[in-house]
């Protein structure tokens, strides 16, 4: 039976009383609120019966691939969002804006590190795979998975296993079919002045080629800066080290990470971590102090600086290198977004060192994925009773990663891979320390006695994560000392 109703105004086949099969990616809607942190495959009505339909008329005309139109708004949304804003023949650019499209519809689709939507757009190419799977929604897998056995897509040599998997993927993409709306996406993105980064294009880091199909279909950046304007820069073009751990660190935990993040930056290493308390943050924030370029991994999208404590220090990292994530704006953080993060870290650095953790810290899950990718992978040893050290200590007894003896080794091996020159035998003084505002407040806290970090954080009023990367911080240029009893300042420091 036909169904009932007049068509959508911008040429869909959507009418009323029936369900949304958007059959471009500008058709359908982020939900409301994306930018505060609404997740963004909500369904919604499409775009054109919102009223926001491009006005027909003259102008240039809609270009079409595979059956996706990319209506002129959407090209130049497209082309803002990959940093080639202004008038100009968007099919010139090497770069197919229609690819650009799909991939950022995918990228809402389907979560980070989706084996089958990589499988698919592998083998069939992003848009011509977005349409069959909308045709699939519709009539069912066969004609999907007989076109996948025809192209060869990866995993097809097992019709059985890998179309058992196909109908899995479609039942989970498809409640989400109607709430793809890339434009939507894009303002978003646009609104928090985020890049977008895909294969071939500027900026891309090619790491994360080695995924397979568990790469991602695209990332988004923030960056722009002191002496980096722009994140098709590069930050990835250098030799880069991936610095991971504990949240919950030791004092020495922290030393030990501004200790190898410092010889890393006086090498013109590119240092990566995910942005968390903790390690992570020691490392951004020593990173940020020598003057050298870090990129945080997020979790969640591009517009969700988390966690919020260290809110103020991502906005760091953006004038200093680039925040990145998978996710499209307005994706909140969540448990199985972090762990398929790490594998970003991992692909991205060509060393990766777990300075501190637990038996079930998620820095192990980075030296996972670091090691299957074949990246070398470094451990920072601790004291034996340390539940800190335990990951690391299991790391190297089951050969799963080497020792580190020098806080200069990881920086030595990345040079290594990367054919750069030998690293220098010593760290350079960081003096941007001593201009820190962190750094400053935990140096007046400090008195003539030793202190604990407890009493240091309560006279600076700072929390005890701050304080700890502080006086690491402090500590590696000389500022301060730890011994019996806590920490102190050094005479004439």
């Amino acid at each position: 039976m036909a169904p009932r109703g007049r068509p959508c105004r911008a040429g869909c086949d959507r009418r009323p009383g029936r369900s949304a099969r958007p059959r471009d990616p500008h058709h359908a809607r982020l939900g409301p609120g994306d930018a505060a942190g609404v997740d963004p495959r909500r369904p919604g009505p499409c775009r054109a019966a919102r009223g926001r339909a491009r006005p027909r008329g003259p102008g240039p005309p809609e270009r079409t691939v595979n059956g996706a139109a990319v209506a002129p708004d959407l090209r130049a949304a497209v082309r803002e969002a990959l940093g080639r804003p202004g008038p100009g023949p968007v099919v010139d650019d090497p770069v197919d804006p229609v690819e650009v499209a799909t991939r950022v519809a995918w990228s809402v689709l389907v979560e980070p590190g989706d084996a089958i939507a990589g499988a698919l757009v592998d083998g069939l190419g992003p848009a011509h795979a977005f349409e069959a799977v909308l045709r699939a929604d519709d009539d069912g897998v066969d004609g999907l998975l007989a076109q996948c056995v025809e192209h060869g897509v990866t995993g097809t040599d097992d019709t059985g296993r890998f179309g058992a998997a196909l109908t899995a993927a479609l039942a989970r993409w498809s409640p989400r079919l109607p709430g793809v709306d890339v434009l939507g996406v894009l303002d978003a993105a646009a609104t928090v002045g985020a890049r977008l980064l895909v294969p071939g294009a500027p900026g891309w880091p090619e790491g994360v080629g080695d995924l397979g199909v568990h790469a991602p279909l695209v990332l988004w950046a923030r960056s722009g800066g002191r002496d980096r304007p722009d994140v098709s820069d590069g930050p990835f073009d250098a030799p880069t080290v991936a610095v991971v751990g504990s949240r919950a660190n030791t004092v020495a935990g922290a030393e030990a990470a501004g200790e190898i993040t410092s010889r890393a930056a006086d090498a013109g290493c590119t240092v990566v971590s995910g942005g968390a308390y903790g390690i992570d943050a020691t490392a951004h924030r020593v990173a940020i102090a020598a003057g050298a370029t870090t990129v945080a991994v997020l979790a969640g999208g591009i517009d969700q600086l988390y966690p919020a404590g260290n809110v103020d220090l991502l906005r760091n990292v953006v004038q200093c290198g680039a925040v990145v994530a998978e996710s499209p704006p307005g994706t909140r953080p969540s448990r199985w977004r972090f762990l398929a993060r790490n594998r970003l870290i991992a692909a991205m650095a060509d060393v990766t060192v777990v300075v501190e953790a637990g038996a079930r810290s998620g820095a192990l899950n980075t030296a996972h994925h670091a090691g299957q990718l074949g990246r070398t992978v470094f451990a920072v040893p601790g004291p034996f009773a340390s539940s800190a050290s335990v990951g690391c200590h299991r790391l190297v007894a089951d050969g799963r990663a080497q020792l580190m003896v020098h806080p200069g080794d990881a920086t030595a091996e990345a040079l290594r891979v990367r054919g750069g020159p030998a690293p220098i035998s010593a760290a350079t003084p960081i003096a941007a320390a001593r201009t820190d505002p962190e750094v400053v407040r935990a140096l007046d806290a400090l008195g003539r006695r030793a202190l604990p970090v407890e009493e240091v954080a309560r006279r600076s009023g700072m929390s005890l994560a701050e304080t700890t990367d502080a006086l690491a911080l402090a500590q590696i240029q000389g500022l301060a000392q730890y011994g019996v009893g806590g920490w102190s300042g050094v005479p004439g420091g």
